[in-house]
């Protein structure tokens, strides 16, 4: 008689979708987990992205930044092919360039660079002062009290198990179409072991970059990425790796948005540990347009 297999969590299947097969040099194949949506997330893209990569680098160089650019909605019934393109090496930094492509056509494209690690001058701006994690709701506090009167989507998207957990310092937003001001702090951590491995902790800090950052381009407008009246897509991301990061607790994730304007609203983050130091830097511009009456 044979035991079920259990099913994998929900962070075993992130690193599962980040452990990209290699086709030829340089190219590479990623899956999509059946998480129910009609597109990929793009937080799985520039993670998958930077894997790839990465996968071509010496390993004495760690990423210390990408910018990247979507072009077209992923489709995650099927794989998502990654080229890679090895722009330079130098005597101090690494260059690569990748384009993610499906059906024939690029949906994604990025530049990464990596460095060898060295001594220099060392600052950083403080961590804002706010609530901790344990002082605040939880998700299934939040999912009980909000969830059985929230639209469908909404209920859709909080009720599946994610490898991030998030708690905000906040939930205004979620109550009210009052006009905000544009900015949110969000605790975040891991559900699951992540590898030790600094290339796997790097792309799993990218793809979580992903998560609710278009919100704070919303607040000051009484709407979120749920308005089913509303065409929400991330347009660009780039990302400033400071330091190196481990998922033993919470990060707190600081977010401002100084400008929407033309159908995009622009969004900045800071990422932080616990004890307030600053492990990366984040920036979008996301499309946020209302959708034409029929």
């Amino acid at each position: 008689m044979s035991r079920q297999t259990e099913s994998p969590s929900a962070m075993e299947q992130l690193i599962a979708t980040l452990d990209l097969e290699k086709l030829e040099e340089n190219i590479y194949r990623g899956t999509s987990p059946d998480v129910g949506w009609q597109r990929v997330f793009g937080g799985q893209v520039i993670a998958q992205a930077l894997m790839a990569t990465q996968r071509t680098v010496a390993a004495d160089r760690f990423v210390h930044s990408l910018h990247a650019y979507f072009m077209r909605p992923g489709d995650p019934s099927v794989p998502i092919l990654y080229q890679v393109e090895r722009i330079r090496d130098g005597s101090s930094f690494t260059t690569r360039r990748a384009v993610a492509v499906q059906h024939g056509k690029a949906i994604f494209a990025i530049s990464a660079s990596f460095q060898v690690e060295e001594d220099g001058y060392d600052h950083q701006i403080d961590m804002p002062s706010v609530t901790q994690p344990e002082d605040l709701m939880g998700e299934k506090e939040f999912k009980e009290l909000f969830l059985k009167k929230a639209p469908e989507n909404v209920r859709r998207y909080w009720s599946r198990e994610r490898p991030i957990e998030v708690r905000p310092t906040s939930l205004v937003h979620y109550l009210t179409r009052d006009k905000l001001e544009p900015r949110q702090d969000i605790w975040v951590r891991t559900v699951g072991q992540v590898p030790s491995d600094r290339h796997y902790q790097a792309a799993v800090l990218a793809y979580l970059s992903d998560m609710t950052l278009l919100d704070a381009s919303l607040y000051p407008h009484g709407t979120s990425i749920f308005d089913p009246t509303l065409q929400a897509a991330s347009l660009d991301h780039a990302m400033w790796f400071h330091r190196p990061v481990t998922f033993d607790d919470w990060l707190l994730y600081t977010q401002d948005s100084p400008s929407a304007s033309g159908a995009r609203g622009m969004t900045r983050g800071s990422i932080y540990t616990r004890s307030g130091t600053l492990i990366a830097s984040v920036a979008q511009e996301g499309l946020i347009r209302k959708k034409a009456n029929d």
